[in-house]
């Protein structure tokens, strides 16, 4: 089986694009991609009037969909969606892994996917990685909460539970949507993402 550690290391590198940071502007706002139930959404669409969670997410890496090591954060996609929805924020997962498309995370076994685990919220196909390399979204998962006027208001990961070492318990992303919906600061606005790193097509420059 493959070792969470090194998918961890591979996980946590920093892409060469820039990367979005808080304060900033979602880019891509109005492109359309297309959702395992067939129908086309944009951010703009799936916004709601407080805002948007975009998560990085795939079908297969360890940190999505759980190991011997760790139990995967797709357990908390349902709970982290209702919650959201109750506060009026809109939720959408995004597979961006277009290195994987003949493989694990194609739309057909994206769909067979969201099937299995009961997915309710929209899952949508990330055409060419176009949104993961607007964002400079690095790993599966990594998450990006905007508020109502699409500005960057928390991003990394979903809580500390991958810190076998950690003192307590952090459910960062919980806390975000908590203190959105009161209408409060988020503390803190940005953590590391951890997991598998997005699997991008990359071609070789030509002589």
């Amino acid at each position: 089986m493959k070792s969470l550690c090194l998918v961890l290391f591979l996980g946590i590198y920093h892409f060469s694009l820039g990367q979005l940071k808080t304060n900033e502007i979602a880019p891509m706002q109005d492109v359309e991609m297309k959702s395992v139930d067939g129908t086309l959404c944009s951010l703009s669409s799936l916004k709601k009037d407080k805002g948007l969670i975009v998560v990085f997410s795939c079908n297969s890496c360890p940190f999505v969909v759980g190991s011997d090591d760790f139990p995967g954060w797709e357990k908390q996609y349902a709970s982290l969606y209702n919650e959201a929805l109750v506060n009026k924020i809109g939720f959408v997962l995004v597979n961006s892994n277009e290195g994987k498309r003949a493989q694990a995370d194609s739309y057909e076994e994206m769909i067979k996917h969201a099937k299995e685990q009961n997915y309710t919220m929209p899952y949508v196909v990330d055409e060419k990685a176009a949104l993961a390399d607007a964002f400079g979204a690095r790993t599966t998962p990594h998450v990006y909460f905007f508020d109502q006027t699409f500005k960057l208001i928390y991003t990394g990961s979903i809580d500390n539970s991958w810190d076998k070492g950690r003192k307590i318990d952090e459910p960062y992303l919980f806390n975000a949507i908590k203190a959105q919906g009161q209408g409060k600061k988020i503390k803190p606005n940005a953590t590391e993402p951890k997991g598998c790193g997005i699997k991008r097509v990359t071609t070789s420059p030509k002589n």
